[in-house]
């Protein structure tokens, strides 16, 4: 709990009556329910989420799930923790309350009406892009008033010219939830709609692209046959936009998070990744892969493994004199997952290389396998490490030949 916990530590006791009922935490959020008591906002709502209908203090039917806000609770509360700064309790800000779900629906009414007015349209989506971000009930509620049908349609609604504002802003409203099913088939089946994406990732603005690469990885992960997906990833543009999105990680921070996952989602179409390698995927993404968080960068080496089973991918990657440096170097430093990426891109690479062996070799890849076999890392990253020390075997420096032998056939090294 921010700001209460440690206050504990230090001897400040917590007035019983500000204390959640069901967290004991003290309450943030404090609101009343239809039987007159109070309980902190996300405690009470994960209680009614779980399909509870009683109270929890007094056990008694709850006969509306309205949560009225306490106002003055949380002022007593705000005060209070503004009497004990000194002992480093900090102050609670003051919460944002969940919008009306009659007004989202207005709001969803008016954006969706072509007999409005565009500025009023235009308004109402901006009004509801805001709400969504301030808080996830307000998401919540967005997305349980067939918004998405919607929104949609409003993206999707003259796909023979150019996008507009109007678009814009619907588009950054829809990439806030994910797609069911049949959206995703209504949007991949379409060959307008699909023309219409690779047109809006390519679009001037970084916001729009960057949008639009999130709705291609949404169709592409809610799509289910591979013969949707391929109607995807078999756009050049789009490959062409996702790769571009990747170059702007410091003008655009928010590109590298979303435009891996497209791109990784757009490789797991195996027959259409030479369009990825065509696009110059391969450098951008050695270029760029010291940029990513740890979940990006196991996205990015997922990525880079994949597009090395492919011929050209593979020749692309080996070209390029940063790549088996930086997979080596990458070797038990970021994750398990990561790990087991870049042996397997190390394998491909070597495989069909002999100077990746001998770049390999020199980066230092001998000691990286060696400590590999014997971590706790995944089995299927140790197989892959048996593996490429049995190719690099002839590149080994002869004094290290007869002690890797141990190492290989230890028994702590899964079978492979």
């Amino acid at each position: 709990m921010p700001g209460s916990l440690e206050p504990l530590d230090l001897g400040v006791q917590i007035p019983y009556h500000f204390r959640c009922p069901i967290s004991l935490e003290l309450m943030r959020d404090p609101v009343t329910v239809s039987t007159g008591q109070t309980y902190d906002r996300p405690s009470i709502e994960s209680w009614v989420a779980t399909g509870n209908t009683t109270c929890p203090v007094t056990r008694a039917p709850l006969s509306d799930f309205t949560l009225i806000p306490n106002h003055t609770l949380r002022r007593l509360i705000q005060d209070w923790c503004v009497a004990n700064r000194s002992f480093g309790v900090e102050r609670i800000p003051t919460p944002k309350q969940p919008a009306d779900p009659t007004h989202i629906r207005h709001l969803l009414t008016q954006s969706a009406s072509n007999s409005n007015p565009y500025p009023t349209r235009l308004s109402a989506l901006r009004r509801l892009r805001g709400l969504a971000r301030d808080l996830d009930k307000n998401r919540s509620t967005i997305s349980s008033q067939n918004s998405r049908e919607i929104l949609v349609q409003l993206v999707f609604a003259d796909t023979g010219s150019e996008s507009s504002e109007l678009t814009h802003e619907a588009l950054a409203l829809l990439v806030l939830f994910p797609l069911p099913e049949s959206d995703c088939a209504a949007v991949a089946s379409n060959p307008d709609r699909v023309a219409y994406l690779a047109q809006l990732v390519q679009h001037s603005s970084m916001e729009v692209r960057v949008n639009s690469a999130a709705l291609i990885e949404n169709v592409l992960a809610g799509s289910r046959t591979a013969e949707l997906r391929a109607e995807i990833s078999n756009v050049d543009e789009i490959h062409q936009g996702v790769v571009s999105i990747l170059r702007n990680p410091i003008a655009y921070p928010r590109a590298l998070k979303i435009g891996i996952k497209a791109l990784f989602a757009l490789c797991l179409v195996k027959q259409t990744r030479n369009k990825a390698v065509s696009a110059g995927a391969p450098e951008t993404l050695i270029n760029t892969l010291a940029d990513f968080e740890k979940c990006d960068s196991e996205r990015a080496l997922a990525t880079i493994e994949l597009l090395c089973r492919v011929p050209d991918g593979c020749t692309a990657f080996a070209a390029h004199a940063l790549t088996v440096p930086l997979l080596v170097k990458t070797i038990l430093k970021i994750s398990d997952r990561a790990t087991e990426y870049a042996a397997g891109a190390l394998l491909s690479l070597c495989s069909a290389s002999e100077k990746s062996q001998n770049d390999a070799v020199a980066a230092g890849v001998l000691t990286q396998l060696l400590l590999l076999v014997q971590s706790d890392c995944t089995d299927r990253a140790k197989r892959k490490a048996q593996l490429l020390l049995k190719l690099l075997r002839d590149s080994w420096p002869e004094d290290s030949v007869g002690n890797s032998d141990d190492f290989v056939c230890s028994e702590l090294v899964v079978p492979f």
